[in-house]
């Protein structure tokens, strides 16, 4: 039940996936206090949280530990979205995974336990996965081989949580996703290849790795629901889940349905290879039976998302835009 004198945190407040949240969050009538230094993060996309007095934006680094031991009182739940997102470029500076992923979230939770609050909500990823051989891949799959400094990072992340459940009493919501797409969508492959054929060359497109990698995307409105719905329903000490679609496609296929959509036929250019970077997973599949289970399912098929994140695209050139 909710604590009507408490409020939310929300790390990573500004970025693609923590503004929808937050919109959602004062949607439902909740205190926010969302929490963003703006590296990655746009102020554009609170732009509707900054009109609502339940609303408050705290512009900080999570490196801080002190400052956010001030901030985080009072706190119901704590939404950690804050991370280095970069999957791609994670080895081109390896030290980003460490400082802005495991030390952030270990000052989060050393902060919490300083303010004894007990409940965070954690979003992790799929690539924790690593090489997997068994798809789908259920939440207890056995853990492969890294392939991500990202994954690893993540995967270090679930268990300093789970460590704080058990040494002091936390309670938590590990969600691992396939990737999100979407209205406020700031980078991936449809980014690349949307920036790649409307900004620079209508001729031709670029595509990493021979293109037949397999993926599961999620769109973000149901990421989120299934999120609320878990937090919601389950009530464990430590909740792990899986969030994606029962369905998969290959990346030749959503260049088609973006070259289709842009109503343009331009010659694609492959990179060759099964990965299309390294560290990339060449098929990402994940079995979310569990969630079901909790009577979610998405609204929204892998398709129609796709769409979608092309037309907030259309509609928002400005993201493309090299940020001062």
């Amino acid at each position: 039940m909710k604590t009507q004198n408490k409020k939310i945190v929300v790390t990573g407040c500004a970025g693609f996936i923590g503004s929808n949240l937050v919109d959602k969050l004062l949607s439902n009538n909740h205190r926010v206090i969302g929490i963003d230094n703006l590296s990655t993060g746009q102020n554009k996309f609170l732009g509707k949280a900054f009109k609502n007095k339940n609303f408050d934006f705290v512009n900080m680094n999570l490196s801080n530990l002190n400052l956010l031991k001030k901030k985080i009182k009072n706190i119901e739940i704590v939404y950690h979205l804050a991370a280095n997102s970069d999957v791609k470029s994670g080895f081109d500076h390896p030290k980003k995974d460490l400082e802005q992923n495991v030390i952030c979230t270990f000052n989060l939770l050393e902060s919490m336990r300083y303010n004894s609050v007990k409940k965070i909500a954690f979003t992790s990823t799929a690539p924790i996965y690593g090489d997997t051989k068994l798809i789908p891949t259920p939440e207890n799959a056995p853990l492969s081989n890294q392939t991500s400094l990202y994954g690893a990072s993540k995967l270090y992340c679930e268990g300093l949580i789970q460590s704080y459940c058990e040494g002091y009493d936390f309670q938590s919501w590990i969600f691992r996703f396939v990737s999100i797409l979407g209205p406020r969508y700031p980078h991936g492959h449809i980014f690349d290849f949307y920036k790649q054929l409307m900004i620079k060359d209508k001729k031709t497109l670029k595509i990493l790795g021979d293109g037949y990698q397999k993926k599961s995307y999620l769109h973000v409105s149901d990421c989120i629901s299934a999120m609320l719905i878990a937090i919601r329903k389950s009530k464990k000490k430590i909740n792990i889940f899986n969030l994606g679609c029962n369905e998969y496609l290959n990346v030749r296929t959503s260049a088609k349905l973006i070259c289709k959509k842009l109503m343009i036929k331009p010659k694609f250019i492959f990179t060759g290879g099964k990965r299309g970077w390294v560290g990339d997973q060449p098929f990402v599949f994940l079995n979310t039976k569990k969630i079901r289970n909790l009577k979610w399912k998405n609204k929204i098929n892998i398709r129609n998302s796709i769409l979608d994140t092309v037309d907030w695209l259309k509609s928002n050139h400005w993201i493309f835009k090299k940020r001062k």
